[in-house]
């Protein structure tokens, strides 16, 4: 009786095991018809990313077809393509408060509609969300690309210190909208702090701030100032120089600029190892002062 419950106690197992072993199989993986990806770009001081799927062309009309004009698309395939914010930015002059939210576009032949919503779960249910959920709703408009994007792609172009587009391309079709970071008072509050109140500002702090200045078209008189108190204190920073001789030319003192930048030239060929971009870009400079200054 003993070795009658034992034996069918393992055939149970056995059993078992085997009405179990479907379930426990992994499913075959393969690749996926379109391909996650992820892009981040730091704007200003601000990260932006963007995580979406990438649907193909395939032999296929795109918009005004696959994609109908005038109804919601979830702006790529399978899940909700979303968009993050480290920090509030300003989106075509929306406010949008930093966090992460789903991009939906209505597209036409001569505008689209961008929105921007807190869901982030209706994939290619886009009707089902509720319109009290957008955080910000804007038009922009399509242009004819110069070459077919067979492969849906969300990419960041024409950076500037504060600003990026977003650029939609697809089909022969490309759309953008502009990102504009609040970088100024932040960096104002950074300057406030490590140089107006700084009892002695570190030479990498005055550079940096000079730096900011001038790419940002600001006050120059202010931006020369902390460069020469940088270059004082750290007179063989080559590329500290080199700022210096690019202020000087943009304020259009062409002898400053031109001394600026043999003395950035000479501590360029004075480093170890010498550095010879450096040395290119300082000749340049002195090339494009003497002719300013004819």
């Amino acid at each position: 009786m003993k070795h009658s419950l034992l034996t069918f106690s393992a055939a149970a197992a056995t059993a078992a095991t085997l009405l179990a072993a479907p379930a426990a199989q992994a499913q075959i993986n393969t690749p996926q018809p379109s391909p996650k990806s992820t892009v981040m770009q730091r704007v200003g001081l601000t990260d932006v990313t963007v995580a979406y799927s990438r649907p193909g062309v395939k032999n296929r009309v795109v918009f005004g077809t696959l994609v109908p004009y005038g109804k919601r698309w979830r702006t790529g395939a399978n899940a909700t393509t979303s968009i993050k914010f480290s920090d509030d930015v300003t989106i075509e002059g929306k406010k949008v408060p930093a966090g992460e939210y789903g991009i939906y576009t209505i597209p036409n032949a001569a505008e689209w509609t961008v929105v921007l919503n807190k869901s982030l779960k209706q994939g290619a249910e886009v009707d089902g969300f509720k319109d009290d959920q957008d955080v910000a709703r804007f038009t922009i408009k399509p242009y004819k690309l110069p070459a077919k994007v067979e492969t849906f792609t969300i990419d960041f172009a024409d950076l500037t210190p504060a600003t990026a587009n977003v650029e939609l391309s697809w089909a022969l079709t490309g759309v953008k909208f502009k990102i504009a970071a609040d970088v100024d008072s932040k960096i104002a509050a950074q300057i406030d702090e490590k140089i107006t109140k700084a009892a002695a500002p570190a030479p990498a702090d005055l550079a940096s701030a000079a730096v900011y200045y001038n790419d940002s078209n600001k006050d120059l008189k202010q931006a020369l100032a902390w460069i020469q108190k940088a270059n004082v204190a750290e007179p063989t920073k080559f590329w500290n120089l080199n700022t210096e001789a690019k202020i000087r030319l943009k304020m259009k003192d062409y002898k400053g600029a031109i001394a600026a930048a043999e003395a950035s030239k000479k501590a360029a060929l004075a480093a170890t190892p010498p550095n010879g971009e450096y040395v290119k870009m300082d000749e340049q400079l002195m090339a494009e002062a003497k002719k300013m200054g004819k």
